[in-house]
């Protein structure tokens, strides 16, 4: 009897042994090459909230980087047991978006997908390794242009003009707790983006919609099995190579993927000629032979570039202005004075209100939609540290960029958490001052900057404009006045959910 508790005792122990030296046999990685980090942990490695889950995963790189950033510009760290390089420099940044790009031009989430198991996303520019995401990217830059940008502004006007009489009828009925900000802008952003992309109502403004807004809010509801695989990858790495995962369920691939059909079939038996992106997809089709997975892959980019951060992005911006009632009434001002005869902003009016850009640039400061961008070596390039030491990186070297961290360093932005449109006034040098010092990259930069940002912009300012001229907008008191972020959600929400109450003017 006693043997027997010995052995199983003594089993358990090596067993436990084995995980333990699983977890951490390789958290030389970093000291063997020269690298400076803090001392990684098992089961979590550098980022506790990766396992605890108790607060976003940035809000650890932020304690990181003011830790070692007079001393370093970069270091060593690990998500789980993978290996990563976190950035601390805005000249590196600077470096791997732009003056490197070729040793950096692979975005880490291309290990996670292939055509196999997301068809659709495995194919959009930003998955895109090598060669491949340059010549999806020259297909696509042409639709995107200024002209069909232009020609599709009168549907953007009308979808806010519907957008503020759902809204009206909406406060009349809105009890004490507000309304969901995030899920009103997600209406308009759905609305606006298959009509102006796929000539088709959405009817998000109804109590019928048709099912795009709900299939749209489902394509970034965050999965079991994509969260399940994200630890897994961080655990075991090699499990890329022999499985990957899908971002897009297969419900959302059919209903997508018919969708867009549809849509190629009535365009096509109208002979329509308008100067928009379906036209310009269907004319790049016959041009180029593309398959109809291609045609379906080329149009989901316009697509996702247009639902989700374009909703953030709103969303973020009106809960600011919610908590600054000055800032608001000097927006509000600057744009019922630059209105035309029928009381609406032309196309070219839009891109120049400087305080609109303003207001809108420094809320996505604050709350980036992307907090983190990850990058692959794709070169062998030797980099050296503040200290003169010098590190050679390898292929397929995860590299870390907190952009948040940058976006709220006081060094660059003081009093980080304030919203102080003025950091972005053309007298302080306007978003290019903080681009070229690589501290703000709310879009990336370099040669794979946002694919979609000029519409982004267009159809996100437009709707700012509209409500913010229409309404009186206050915090509800169920939102959070502290910008904390979201803890879970891989992209930058705050916590708890935007709800604000709308009072009409």
């Amino acid at each position: 009897m006693i043997f027997s508790v010995i052995l199983t005792l003594t089993l358990i122990g090596i067993i436990a042994g084995l995980i333990y030296l699983f977890l951490v046999f390789n958290f030389d990685h970093w000291k063997k090459r020269g690298v400076k980090g803090p001392k990684p942990k098992a089961l979590y490695g550098s980022y506790p909230s990766m396992i605890t889950q108790k607060r976003n995963v940035v809000y650890d790189m932020q304690e990181l980087y003011r830790q070692y950033q007079n001393d370093e510009d970069f270091i060593g760290c690990y998500s789980i047991r993978t290996p990563d390089l976190l950035v601390l420099s805005p000249e590196l940044v600077h470096k791997i978006f732009v003056t490197d790009f070729k040793n950096f031009h692979d975005n880490e989430l291309s290990t996670w997908f292939d055509d196999k198991s997301d068809k659709i996303l495995s194919n959009n520019p930003f998955i895109l390794t090598g060669e491949g995401w340059k010549e999806r990217r020259q297909e696509i830059t042409p639709g995107l242009t200024v002209n069909r940008i232009k020609s599709v502004y009168p549907v953007t006007q009308e979808v806010c003009g519907r957008l503020i009489k759902y809204m009206k009828e909406k406060c009349k009925y809105t009890d004490n707790n507000g309304i969901d900000t995030k899920e009103l802008s997600l209406r308009f952003t759905s609305e606006v983006v298959t009509d102006c992309v796929l000539g088709i109502k959405a009817l998000s403004f109804t109590e019928n919609p048709t099912p795009i807004l709900e299939m749209t809010k489902k394509i970034f509801t965050q999965s079991t099995v994509f969260t399940v695989y994200a630890f897994l990858v961080g655990f075991l790495p090699m499990i890329k190579r022999f499985y990957k995962t899908k971002f897009f369920e297969k419900e959302n691939e059919v209903f997508f993927t018919g969708l867009m059909g549809s849509a190629f079939d009535m365009r096509r038996q109208q002979k329509l000629d308008r100067i928009d992106f379906l036209n310009y997809i269907l004319q790049l089709q016959d041009k180029k032979h593309l398959s109809n997975d291609e045609l379906v892959s080329h149009s989901m980019t316009f697509l996702l570039d247009g639902f989700e951060t374009s909703a953030a992005a709103i969303s973020v911006c009106l809960y600011q202005l919610s908590k600054y009632p000055e800032e608001q009434k000097r927006l509000r001002d600057e744009i019922n004075n630059n209105l035309n005869d029928k009381g609406e902003l032309d196309f070219e009016k839009l891109d120049t209100l400087p305080f609109l850009d303003q207001c809108f640039y420094e809320s996505l400061r604050i709350i980036p939609a992307q907090l983190i961008a990850k990058k692959l070596c794709t070169e062998p390039i030797v980099l050296t540290n503040k200290n003169g030491t010098k590190v050679q990186l390898k292929r397929n070297d995860l590299i870390q960029i907190p952009l948040y961290c940058f976006h709220h360093d006081e060094k660059y932005f003081p009093n980080p958490n304030e919203f102080i449109p003025d950091r972005f006034s053309p007298e302080n040098g306007g978003t290019k001052k903080y681009r070229d010092m690589g501290v703000f990259l709310p879009f990336g930069d370099g040669p794979r900057i946002c694919l979609g940002m000029k519409f982004a912009l267009t159809q996100t300012k437009a709707a700012i404009a509209e409500i913010v001229k229409n309404f009186n907008i206050k915090l509800n008191p169920r939102t959070r006045k502290d910008n904390v972020l979201h803890p879970t959600f891989f992209m930058g929400a705050v916590d708890g959910g935007i709800w604000l109450d709308f009072e009409e003017i």
